[in-house]
Formats: C-alpha cells, structure tokens, sequence
C-alpha cells in the first residue's frame, strides 16, 4: 500500500479550472480553450503516474483530510480504476481538443460555460472511477449527470426535451443506487468500500442486504442504459451537440459499466452475484437482449448518429454478457471492452461531427461520394467500422474474442450464438454505409450522376474531378485519427494489456 498526491490531483485540478474558465470567460474569453486543455492534460498526466504507481507498486490511497477510513472519505486506485481513469482522462482530452472550433460555430459568445460544464463532466466521471466510498460516488454520479443534462439540453431541436428525459430517468437511477447505500448504511455502519467488503461476507442472508443489492444494481443498470432502462439514450445522444455526444456516449455508459463491475467484485462477495443471487444469470439476459435489440433497431434507422445511439446499446449489453458469464475470459473481455468501445464509439460519434461540420449529411443515404471530399475521415471510419463488427486486427475483435471464450467457458451457447449473430448484424449494418460512401456515385451539383456520364469505366468524366477534398479542421481531423489509430494499435497490444493490468484487476479466484 502507497499513498500518493495524484488521486486527488486528478479530481481537483479540473474540478478547479472549471469555475477558473467561467472567471475567464469574463475577461477573456480566448483563455478559456487552453485553460480546458491545460486541466484535462493534467488529468491524463495524472492518471498515467497513478498507472505507473499501480503497476510498480500496487494499489494507491490517499486518506482526504488525513482522516483514515472508514470514518474519512479514501480515494483507492487499484490496476482495475487505474486502467478506467486513464480511458476516460485520455478519451476526453482528444474530445476536449476537437471541441474548439464546433463550440464556437454553435455557441458564439457561451463558449466559456460549454467548457466549464465539459470540464465538470470530465470531474465527475474521473471522481466516481478513483473514490474508494459508496456515498462519495454518489456525490460525483450526480456531479457527471447535473453537467451532462446541461449539455445536451443545448444541443438540436429536440434536445431540451431529450435532456429532461434523461434527467428523470437519470434522477430515478440515481434515487435507486442512493436507496442501496443507505440500506447498507444501516446493517454495517460504513460506506467505505475495502471495510464493506469484510462486513458483508457474514450478511448475505439479511433481507436488507440482498435489498440494497438490487436497488443499487437498478440505479447502476438506469446510468449504464442497460437494456431496458435504456430509453433515454438514443434522444439524448441523437440531439446533444457533436462535442458533447462524443464525450458522454463512449465515457458515462463505461463508467458506469465500471461502477457495476466494482459493486460486483469488489463490495459484494463475487460468490454474491454468482450464487446467492440469479444476478448472473439476469445479467446474460439482458445482455444478449442489448445485443439483438441495439443491434436490430439500429439497422432500422436512416440517421447515422441515431444509429450510432442504438449501436451503443448492444455494445453495452456485451458488457453485462461478460459480467453475467462470471469467469475470468467473460470478465476480461469486459473489461478489456471498456476500453475498446470507448475508442470505438469516441472515434465515430466524433466522425459524425466533422461531417455535420463541413455541412454535410446526417442521413446515411446522403453519404454518396462522402470518401472524395473526406477521405481521411471516412478512413478513420472504416476502421472504427470494422472494429465495431470484430475484424482483426481492430481491437473490437480481442474483447469479443474473450466474450466467446467466456460463453464457452461457462457453457452458454445461447449467448455464444448471439455474440456472432451481433458481428453479422454489425457487419450489414456498417458495410451499407461503407457501400454508400464509397461505392455508389455522387451527385454534382446539378444533379448530374457521373456514373451514367461514365458508363464504360474508362477515363473519369471530368466532372468527378470537381470534387475537391474538404476534410474537417486539423483540430477535429487528428483526435479522429489518433483514435482511428488507437483501434488498431489497442488491437495489436491487447495480449499486453491482459496480460499487464486486466489479469490483476479480476479476483485470483477466478
């Protein structure tokens, strides 16, 4: 055990600069960009000393206060949170940096309080991954969703609505997991995680124990948007902002996957969910009804960023597969999926954006041509693309690899069959966008189809070399191709990454 000052820099920092951005936002408002960046650059070089700290020499604490747990809040960073931080510090320092220019074009004069509230997030989900105590969690749960309303309350027509949506199912998940603390509140007089992990062993048979378990397993299940809590998504992601869309729809549903894993493995016996409970078993469920449901309803929509919203909710439910196997290949491709589907889904809702930015379409059966006039974009989409279906060497294929293996494992070939139905289903869902992009002829300006100018395939009419290429600004393009480049370098290091941090982050026993 180390103590190190990191754990809470990583919290205070950002949480700090966001009320410095609004303070700047009144005397300058060019501060506020690099006041932003500057704050999420600490949070990632914060997390990668904690990693570092985590792999050398175990677990970290820092007591706040000075005051020891269980009676004073404890931030603990074990390989588990460690990995967890350092997703969403670094996803959302990518986001943070493409932000500047689609803020300003939408939000001419508000930039100050769109970053402010961005930085807030970013605080929120950053306090609920390193805090070691159930209520604090709580507190930076309800700090992550208060900002994330805001923000996509600005967003399209529709969003308002989409917001209060979401902030009342927000709010009855939130009431749910609160009501699960008290109860364990009350039969152990703690909140301190490592101290209700030796309390509860001896409880399971209490009434209010296995009460409190299902209260906090609704709440998590309402913020993970786990199937069928799950309505409030596709609005709010379809209508928030480009920016804010690519910062909560990959991060707040794995935080919260995190946090589930957490109560889980960690809080309750593992045996808990596994044995005494059907928790497992109700979990696989779910999971593979995410997988089809998500799946199915996404290739029904004709909006690319919609579709992207149901897409979301079949990668969560490979999650909760995962978790519902309860052996270690399921758990490891959870949580190796985590990481995966925060690049993966980071990466497209952001392609999303440049596209809309450069004014084009959203409806996918307007993509024609789309790779001429963007074609490093749509590059980092196909890549992105194949790593959604599980084409190696994209890292979608090793988490879903593990999941298999998992189902295997445990005997679930129901939910094996599933896993490879969802890839096929993938696979048509974005091969047709792939089709549109680059394979069917673009229109010109008037209406002229170049293809039927062209019939014979042999030199190009010169009409096609009008198009002219118009990618999104540096500032969008490199976090998409850093990404885009992430996806295939996380697949190539998979086997490290296992092997390095995730093996520790799952129980021996398993």
């Amino acid at each position: 055990m180390i103590s190190s000052p990191f754990p809470v820099l990583i919290i205070v920092v950002p949480l700090i600069s966001a009320f410095l951005i609004v303070i700047a936002g009144l005397i300058k408002k060019s501060l506020c960009y690099p006041l932003m960046i500057l704050s999420l650059s600490a949070s990632v070089l914060s997390s990668l000393a904690i990693l570092n700290d985590v792999l050398s020499h175990g677990t970290v604490h820092y007591r706040l206060g000075g005051w020891p747990p269980p009676w004073g809040i404890e931030y603990v960073i074990d390989h588990l949170n460690a990995f967890v931080a350092l997703i969403v510090s670094a996803i959302s320092l990518l986001i943070g940096i493409s932000a500047k220019r689609m803020v300003e074009r939408d939000f001419p004069g508000k930039s100050a309080y769109v970053y402010c509230l961005f930085v807030l997030q970013v605080t929120g989900l950053l306090g609920i991954v390193v805090t070691g105590d159930v209520f604090n969690l709580y507190v930076f749960l309800e700090i992550a969703s208060i900002a994330g309303y805001a923000l996509i309350a600005i967003g399209e027509d529709g969003a308002p609505f989409a917001s209060f949506n979401y902030m009342i199912y927000g709010t009855i998940g939130a009431c749910f997991y609160l009501l699960g603390v008290g109860y364990l509140y009350i039969v152990t007089g703690s909140l301190n995680m490592a101290d209700l992990s030796k309390l509860l062993p001896g409880l399971q048979s209490s009434k209010v124990v296995l009460m409190a378990f299902a209260f906090l397993m609704v709440g998590i299940a309402v913020k993970m948007a786990l199937f069928p809590l799950h309505v409030w998504l596709p609005d709010a992601y379809t209508y928030a902002p480009s920016p804010v869309s690519a910062l909560v729809a990959p991060l707040t549903t794995k935080v919260g996957a995190y946090v589930m894993i957490r109560i889980l493995l960690t809080v309750f016996p593992p045996s808990f969910f596994i044995e005494t409970v059907p928790a497992a078993l109700l979990l696989r469920w779910l999971g593979g009804f995410a997988v089809l449901f998500g799946c199915i309803f996404a290739l029904a929509q004709t909006d690319f960023k919609r579709m992207l919203g149901y897409v979301l909710i079949a990668e969560i439910g490979y999650i909760a597969l995962g978790i519902g196997f309860g052996n270690r290949n399921g758990l490891t491709g959870s949580i190796l999926h985590i990481l995966n589907d925060g690049l993966m889904m980071a990466s497209l809702f952001l392609i999303v954006g440049a596209i809309t930015y450069k004014g084009g379409p959203r409806k996918m059966a307007r993509f024609t041509g789309l790779h001429g006039k963007m074609p490093l974009t749509m590059a980092a989409f196909v890549v992105s693309a194949l790593s959604v279906v599980g084409i190696p060497p994209t890292c979608g294929f090793f988490s879903k690899w593990y999941l298999v293996l998992g189902g295997i494992d445990s005997k679930q070939w129901l939910f094996v069959a599933v896993l490879l139905a969802s890839s096929l289903l993938n696979a048509i869902l974005f091969f047709r966008v792939i089709e549109k992009a680059y394979f069917e002829p673009s229109m010109d300006e008037q209406g002229v189809d170049r293809k039927a100018l062209n019939p014979t395939g042999g030199q190009q009419n010169i009409l096609s070399n009008k198009v002219k290429i118009d990618e999104a600004p540096l500032t969008i393009l490199i976090p998409i191709l850093i990404m885009a480049a992430g996806v295939l370098s996380v697949g190539l290091l998979s086997g490290r990454i296992v092997s390095g941090i995730i093996r520790f982050a799952i129980p021996a026993h398993f």
